[in-house]
């Protein structure tokens, strides 16, 4: 495994990370683990002075974080600055709430007595994290173990070596004890030693269902506990609207947003006979507009996807369905590691993409009968994170968030994330709970004590 920034946008490696030794796993472990026994003993208004910190270093060096981040995986400059403002959000967040999570929780009993939950953290922590938002990712989860008196060890993504590098400077000069957050540029075979090492007690993964299953096996082995967050195909359903102009931008954000490399980006857009094909009409328009170019332009709404890996790969998904009866209705093909906005219609379920994740800016628009057909087609999904609805009638809103399985509905808005709110998914998405005061109960020993 070679820990590389390769420039998708130009094909240049720009620098190449050596990775880490197995005797520097083997001290990484034993720092993480000598953080934790310090960490844990921290009061907690330490901590979060400490976490807080390391929120506003997040925005002190935004423009080299955001920068490094483009450089690595294209996300459009101004998108990396974003991603750094909301990183340092989520970690304030956490800061701000430390209290209230680490707070015991009585329990009403029926006999003499007392009873609370005491929440206290676990030890050291693995995170596995992904390349598509190198700074949001290891804030959502380190911020609140960290808080808890968890000690994380980091594994990025090997093309994020440089924003990793930075992001342990952040979290080094914010002044956690000597490992608390310990970087790491380590193998897949050097990530299975530090899962199985008893001094480790859990693993947190962001990224592909393959992924997410092969450290879930491993972590069931060592009888550890295991956060997933994975894939998603993520509808958005029409069923009515007073605004369709509004609606198709909200569409075009939803798909576009990180050159459509999101888990929960809209991919599958239903909508009701009697909107299809306006909707259709304006959606090819407005995605055809998104401009591809340089990610340092502040006018570029797609840069090149991650790696040309990744661009082949979804030019295979788009000419697979090509071939198996879809139509391109708008974009299709590649360019070297860029990729044009693409809409697909005509997909049916015997085809491959009908059940596929796409990841990058190619949405799939289907036609529904009615209410009912709609849920149906947003359900028929091996996936289970995000959704988005749009229809004026609150009455069915309602209905149809409560029949979608997902672990997250928006009702008339997209991109709407926020510190305070929690993500996750079901069936294939995912396990757990990040983000919100959920995303702190993951890695905790829920400590019952009894007193008569």
């Amino acid at each position: 495994m070679t820990y590389a920034v390769v420039n998708p946008a130009t094909g240049e490696t720009v620098a190449e990370y050596p990775g880490a030794s197995d005797a520097e796993i083997q001290d990484a472990i034993a720092a993480a683990h000598a953080g934790f026994l310090a960490w844990r003993e921290t009061p907690v208004a330490e901590r979060a002075a400490v976490v807080r910190r390391i929120a506003e270093l997040h925005r002190e060096r935004r423009e080299e974080l955001a920068a490094a981040m483009t450089r690595e995986m294209g996300k459009p400059l101004e998108a990396s600055r974003g991603e750094v403002d909301f990183a340092a959000d989520i970690v304030e967040f956490y800061a701000g709430n430390a209290e209230k999570i680490t707070a015991d929780q009585p329990i009403d009993i029926l006999g003499e007595g007392s009873a609370v939950i005491r929440r206290s953290p676990l030890g050291v922590l693995l995170g596995i994290m992904p390349w598509n938002f190198p700074a949001y990712q290891v804030a959502r989860f380190a911020a609140p173990n960290l808080v808890i008196g968890n000690t994380i060890i980091l594994k990025h993504a090997p093309q994020c070596p440089e924003s990793a590098a930075i992001l342990a400077g952040i979290y080094a000069d914010a002044g956690l004890p000597d490992g608390a957050y310990v970087n790491v540029y380590a193998t897949n075979e050097q990530a299975a030693t530090i899962i199985a090492d008893p001094r480790v007690q859990g693993v947190s993964v962001t990224g592909s269902e393959r992924a997410g299953s092969a450290v879930a096996s491993l972590a069931g082995q060592h009888l550890k506990k295991v956060a997933l967050e994975l894939g998603g195909s993520d509808p958005f359903v029409l069923l009515s609207t007073d605004d369709l102009d509004t609606v198709v931008q909200n569409a075009v954000d939803a798909r576009l947003d990180n050159t459509g490399q999101s888990c929960n980006a809209a991919k599958r857009f239903i909508v009701v006979d009697e909107l299809y094909d306006a909707f259709l009409e304006k959606f090819v328009e407005k995605m055809a507009a998104a401009k591809v170019g340089d990610p340092t332009d502040e006018d570029t709404v797609l840069g090149p996807l991650s790696s040309l890996a990744a661009a082949e790969r979804l030019q295979e998904q788009v000419d697979s369905a090509v071939t198996q009866g879809a139509q391109v209705a708008v974009g299709g093909a590649r360019d070297g590691a860029f990729f044009p906005a693409t809409v697909l219609t005509g997909v049916t379920p015997e085809m491959d993409v009908y059940r596929e994740e796409l990841f990058g800016p190619v949405g799939v628009v289907y036609r529904a009968a009615d209410e009912a057909d709609a849920v149906r087609i947003a359900n028929d999904t091996p996936f289970g994170l995000g959704s988005y609805v749009f229809t004026t009638d609150p009455v069915q809103a309602g209905r149809v968030a409560d029949a979608i399985e997902a672990g997250m509905v928006y009702v008339n808005c997209v991109l709407a994330d926020s510190p305070e709110l929690p993500f996750g998914g079901v069936k294939r998405s995912g396990t757990s709970r990040e983000l919100g005061l959920l995303a702190a109960d993951e890695f905790v020993n829920k400590k019952l004590i009894r007193v008569a």
